[in-house]
């Protein structure tokens, strides 16, 4: 008895690949993002990855950029709430380290390991576009690429380490989170007694 499958779009198969890869990145780590264990996970071949792919680099590649894309819309919408509110920017805090800690960070430094230098082009782009739209009309004392950078290294940084470094310094895991809350409160706050 042969089973069928249910045929798909190439969109719609693209699509099931990266989330499935999605779920493996964040169940097992980076290296378990392979073409046959996602091609496992969706009921396809090796094959049909491959055409939609090219390779193991290609389908992660593409993860890394589904990944960035939705990371940063999410980060937009809790930034353009944060200023509209004037609410307190730990929101975004979190969102910029939950995406790095739930396999984003291991993913790109994985990658960059693995000789693959262009891992890191999609969340670069995808920042980019986050900072230049967010700029816009942005007039702080500290410069919003600045924000970004410290922010985003931060996050990326305690994703890789900040267990074991909270841990051996004696220091609550959420300490590297508020460190960075702190910066971007300084931040609001410098830019709105400037304005008084």
């Amino acid at each position: 008895m042969s089973i069928q499958r249910k045929r798909l779009s190439p969109e719609d198969s693209r699509a099931a690949a990266i989330r499935a890869a999605r779920d493996l990145l964040i169940e097992a780590g980076p290296q378990a993002v392979t073409l046959k264990a996602v091609a496992g996970r969706i009921g396809r071949t090796h094959a049909n990855l491959l055409h939609h792919f090219g390779s193991a680099a290609g389908l992660q590649k593409a993860l890394i950029e589904s990944l960035a894309e939705s990371v940063t819309a999410e980060i937009g919408e809790a930034v353009l709430r944060a200023r509209a509110e004037d609410s307190d920017p730990r929101e975004v805090v979190d969102l910029t380290f939950d995406a790095f800690d739930r396999g984003g960070g291991a993913l790109a430094s994985w990658m960059l390991l693995s000789g693959n230098e262009d891992a890191l082009n999609p969340i670069l782009e995808a920042i980019h576009r986050l900072v230049d739209k967010l700029g816009e009309g942005h007039d702080g004392d500290v410069p919003i690429q600045q924000q970004t950078l410290s922010l985003v290294l931060t996050a990326l940084g305690d994703a890789l380490l900040g267990g074991p470094m909270a841990a051996a310094l004696g220091l609550p895991r959420e300490t590297a989170r508020e460190i960075a809350a702190g910066q971007l409160r300084a931040s609001m706050a410098a830019k709105r007694s400037k304005a008084e």
